[in-house]
């Protein structure tokens, strides 16, 4: 941390630096918890009308008195008062379970229609006015923090340094609603602001390095045989039966030791320069311990953009007698049988990886080139990711054929970078404008800023950063308390750079850059160009935004709709989808689990699966967002998202290359939709097993919005038989005998029946897999090592689903294809999930009884387009839900 800003858990600072890091945060909580407080006029507050008791009496009270309490629900002591605590979120919770006809039981003599009418109606207004009173005096929402993504984002984009990489710096975001975009969730603590100043410090330290590095770019090439990370683990023996011995020196499609002995020696220029270029390191397995080959020899030398280059060719291995070792002059290598497809990484020490994207290698020998940003010291990692992971000891390749194994050859890394749009780059620009850096005198290596007159161009310069960073209009005076900040650290001998630096992490760390601002009411137009970035951006508003909203032009519905429809065309609108499929999905939690290694060998280690698999759902999503698809496309599609290995894993005709594509599934797979693909059936299994009721939860909460309840605390959860000696199914029927158990797991169950056909990564099966009995089935696995389990017994995939409150859905199911018939007979309610979960996403609150209506109005202006994704997030950005606070 900057000297300067060093006081956290230390003595005290100067006054002005405490008012700006701890009065400000501290003055802000204090505001956020008064505007959430409840309003205090009880004896206005709405009531629970006295209508409704002879309902609740004759059809309730026999379960839900004082003394049985069945459910935990008491009716004889629930205020009436809808202000109490907790009182409105039970009365909201009886209407819906009278509403949807769950209550009362279907065992006990069912009420009239008009009596249930009546007191649905006689219900509903005092819910509504409990529920607008307490919006009226505070909001929808609170005011509330950026998550650490946005933060990051929101810095990247002012910076202009998309890579910048600061979200790991910030502690975890709370989550509510199943999003960590909700006020409630996100609070902020003292470590809370020391991270922020830690972040912006080494955000500015960044754009600073970059520009050090001068506006000069170079073209590297570095030579895959020069690399030790390829070479160190090169022995010359019988067909590379060892994990140590498998990579080696190439010329061709020919081994050669003399690569790397230096036997060959060349005077001819032009010659040297072609062995040079035809010389290559063969691999034989994935990059995996102990083989991790990477080009050590590169570093990225300063952060910033860099196209990257690759020369390779795949090959296939012919063994020779195992008395003999490679020689240059033998024919035991050949031409590659087919395109092998190459992730890449950029790696930082020790082991961590950051995907950059993937290509496929062919036969002959081609370059790929990839644009990306790096960071300083990152290296390139190049990991061909269909063949196998060697995992000592005594490891046994399982693509080896009689004839041989496949191979990948590297020739070269070419760099080229960094690259920059200008210079000096636009984020030093905005930081110090065109004041000169320059080296520090008697420190070797040490750069700093210079001003001729420091306390003028500090006024100018904090000026217009603040502008850039506040997404509002800024008050005189918030300028001038950090125009004070600097000015005494200037006066206490500080360098100009530091004591700028400072300023700028004030601002950074400030609630005009940290939180959301918004007032109870209408949003005003900056307020809503936020709203609207933030959620398709996760990031500030750009200049054409923040210029509609100083005109006041953007809350007019036609602008407002043409800057939706402009920020959706947008790349940078892939952070919205990535961002609300995390969560909504689940999808940040994809590798929370592996595959277990000897039940399901077949996915152990295989990454490209599991990657491929993210990255199909949120092509798929990205399909059903440009294109405006129909709603009943997350549950029953006619197309879906493959590349090679995907097919392969779905059982759908061959497709080749590492590049999903979009494909027309057969009529008779069972794929299509979210509930089949394999990032959705991975991240609802623990990995060895999967179960009905973890699925089936998923299915009612993120497909029909339907959030079950949590299960009592006194009844164990049912865990699946891996011995294979009972089947879910058969250990749920017991379950459900009891009878607390048998109302929630009726609704829970069927859906993650039908779910059964799939295994713990999406993978179509009709018998279950377990450590004992029925078929044994042996091989070697993607480690190389041997494994072995059982079939047991087959899949029911069949079930009875519950139908959704008069509006249909409901009936009987043989498997998958059925079950997602009956879904698709309520298509509304599938909507009107998603208009809540977007709802959630976009607002940082969830629905409450007085939205309902209003996501019924977006409901109906989307219904003529077939509840279009894309309109139903336009006509969401229209309503009220989203233009109010």
């Amino acid at each position: 941390m900057l000297q300067s800003l060093r006081w956290i858990g230390r003595s005290p600072p100067p006054v002005s630096v405490r008012a700006c890091f701890l009065m400000k945060p501290r003055t802000l909580l204090i505001a956020a918890v008064l505007f959430c407080l409840p309003a205090h006029s009880r004896a206005e507050s709405p009531r629970a009308p006295e209508s409704v008791n002879a309902f609740l009496s004759n059809q309730c009270l026999d379960c839900h008195d004082s003394a049985t309490k069945k459910g935990g629900l008491d009716l004889e002591t629930l205020s009436r008062d809808l202000s109490a605590k907790g009182a409105i979120d039970k009365w909201i919770l009886i209407h819906d379970r009278v509403e949807s006809g769950e209550m009362p039981p279907v065992k006990r003599e069912r009420p009239a229609k008009k009596e249930v009418d009546a007191f649905l109606t006689a219900l509903r207004p005092p819910l509504i006015a409990a529920d607008r009173a307490s919006k009226e005096a505070q909001g929808r929402t609170a005011w509330r923090r950026l998550n650490r993504f946005e933060y990051e984002n929101a810095l990247r984009d002012l910076l202009h340094a998309p890579w910048l990489q600061v979200s790991p710096m910030l502690p975890e975001d709370g989550e509510a609603h199943r999003f960590n975009k909700v006020s409630e969730a996100l609070d902020v603590s003292h470590v809370q602001m020391a991270r922020y100043l830690a972040a912006a410090e080494y955000a500015m330290e960044q754009i600073l390095e970059a520009h050090d590095a001068g506006p000069k770019k170079s073209i590297v090439r570095y030579y895959a045989w020069e690399q030790s990370a390829f070479y160190r683990r090169v022995n010359f023996n019988e067909f590379n039966r060892s994990a140590e011995r498998a990579t080696f020196p190439m010329r061709g499609y020919e081994a050669a030791a003399d690569v790397l002995t230096g036997k060959t020696k060349l005077t001819d220029a032009p010659a040297e320069a072609k062995l040079r270029q035809e010389q290559a390191m063969g691999v034989v397995a994935s990059t995996y311990e102990p083989l991790e080959i990477k080009f050590n020899g590169f570093e990225a030398p300063s952060p910033g953009r860099y196209k990257l280059r690759i020369s390779a060719y795949s090959f296939w291995s012919h063994p020779v007698n195992e008395k003999q070792y490679w020689k240059p002059d033998r024919g035991n290598l050949s031409k590659g049988r087919r395109d092998e497809p190459v992730v890449l990484y950029a790696e930082t020490p020790p082991r961590l990886l950051r995907r950059l994207g993937d290509f496929d290698v062919t036969p002959e020998p081609e370059t790929r080139e990839i644009e990306t940003y790096l960071l300083t010291g990152e290296t390139i990692r190049p990991d061909p990711q269909r063949l196998f992971r060697s995992r000592p000891p005594n490891w046994h390749n399982p693509l080896a054929e009689k004839d041989g194994m496949p191979g990948v050859a590297f020739r070269w890394l070419e760099v080229e970078g960094p690259l920059h749009d200008a210079w000096p780059t636009k984020g030093y620009t905005l930081l110090f404008g065109d004041l000169p850096r320059r080296p520090v005198e008697g420190k070797a290596g040490r750069m700093e800023v210079v001003s001729a007159e420091p306390k003028k161009d500090a006024k100018r310069l904090l000026e217009a950063f603040m502008a850039a960073a506040y997404r509002r209009p800024m008050a005189p005076e918030e300028s001038q308390r950090i125009v004070k900040l600097i000015n005494a650290l200037l006066d206490d001998g500080s360098p100009f750079e530091e004591a700028m630096l400072c300023g700028y992490a004030a601002v950074l760390c400030s609630p005009g850059f940290v939180y959301l601002q918004e007032k109870p009411g209408e949003l005003d137009d900056h307020a809503l160009a936020s709203r609207l970035s933030f959620l398709l951006w996760n990031s500030a508003p750009d200049d054409e935004l923040r210029k509609l909203a100083t005109k006041g032009e953007l809350h007019a519905p036609l602008a407002l709709r043409e800057q939706t429809q402009r920020l959706l065309n947008d790349e940078r609108s892939s952070r919205f989808t990535n961002a609300f499929l995390d969560y909504w999905l689940d999808l940040r939690h994809i590798n929370a689990t592996s595959p277990d290694a000897t039940l399901y060998p077949d996915y152990y280690l295989d990454d490209l699966l599991v990657e491929s698999s993210v990255e199909e759902t949120r092509a798929f999503f990205n399909e059903l967002l440009r294109k405006d698809l129909p709603v009943r496309h997350l549950v029953s599609s006619d197309f879906a998202f493959v590349n090679e290995r995907l097919a392969q894993h779905y059982e759908l005709p061959a497709v080749k290359g590492v590049a999903l594509q979009r494909v027309m599934l057969p009529k008779e797979s069972p794929r299509g939709g979210l509930l089949t693909q394999a990032s959705v059936l991975k991240v609802t299994a623990n990995g060895t097993t999967t179960s009905p009721v973890v699925r089936g939860a998923w299915v009612m909460e993120r497909i029909l919005g339907k959030k079950p309840p949590p299960p009592p605390a006194s009844v164990p959860a049912v865990e699946p038989d891996t011995r294979g000696a009972t089947t879910i199914r058969e250990q749920l029927d017991k379950h459900r005998e009891l009878e607390s158990c048998n109302a929630c797991h009726a609704k829970i169950d069927p859906a993650g029946f039908a779910l059964e056909s799939f295994d713990v990564v999406g993978g179509w099966r009709e018998q279950y897999r377990a450590t004992a009995g029925g078929k044994r089935a042996t091989g070697f696995g993607k480690n190389g090592q041997p494994f072995e389990f059982h079939t047991a017994q087959p899949i029911d995939a069949s079930g009875i689903l519950p139908g959704t409150g008069g509006t249909g859905g409901g009936g009987a199911f043989k498997d998958i294809r059925e079950l997602k018939a009956l879904l698709l007979a309520d298509e509304r309610q599938l909507a009107r999930n998603l208009v809540r979960q977007f709802t959630v996403y976009a607002t940082g609150s969830a629905v409450t009884f007085a939205d309902r209506a209003e996501v019924e109005r977006i409901l109906d202006r989307a219904a003529d387009k077939e509840y279009g994704v894309r309109s139903l997030l336009h006509e969401l950005i229209q309503s009220e839900l989203f233009r109010k606070k």
